[in-house]
C-alpha cells in the first residue's frame, strides 16, 4: 500500500478516500444545504406575499370601526395645528365632520391631512 495514500485519505469503513474527493463530497454537501436554504427562503417569500395581498383586502373592510381609536389617539391632549383654516359659510362642527369624512374616506390619518379652507356650497 502506497504511505502518501494512506496519510492523505479519509477512511468511512467501506473505502478510502483521497483529500480530493473528501473536499468534492464536502463541497457537494455544502452545495446541496445551501440550495436547500435558498428553497425554504423563496417560499417564505412567496408565503409572506401571499398572506400579505390577504391582509390587505381584510384592512380596507374594516374602515369604520379603525376611525374611533384614531380619533381618541387625536384628543389625547396634544394639540396639534398644520396652519390655519378658513371656514366660509359653516359652523366649525360642520367643517370637522366634512374633515373626518375625507380622512375616513381616503383612509389617509387625520393628523396627516391640510386643510387650507372649507366653503358651504349654496344649492340652486
Amino acid at each position: 500500500m502506497n504511505p502518501e495514500l494512506v496519510i492523505l485519505s479519509v477512511e468511512d469503513g467501506l473505502r478510502k478516500y483521497s483529500v480530493g474527493e473528501a473536499l468534492g463530497v464536502a463541497l457537494f454537501t455544502w452545495a446541496i444545504v445551501f440550495a436547500v436554504l435558498f428553497i425554504i427562503f423563496v417560499c417564505i417569500r412567496v408565503f409572506g406575499a401571499v398572506v400579505g395581498s390577504f391582509s390587505k383586502k381584510k384592512d380596507t373592510a374594516p374602515a369604520a370601526p379603525s376611525a374611533a381609536p384614531a380619533a381618541a389617539a387625536v384628543d389625547s391632549g396634544e394639540e396639534f395645528s398644520s396652519g390655519s383654516l378658513k371656514l366660509k359659510g359653516c359652523d366649525e362642527k360642520t367643517a370637522a365632520m366634512i374633515m373626518a369624512i375625507v380622512s375616513d374616506n381616503t383612509g389617509i390619518p387625520l393628523n396627516e391631512l391640510i386643510f387650507k379652507s372649507i366653503s358651504l356650497v349654496e344649492e340652486k
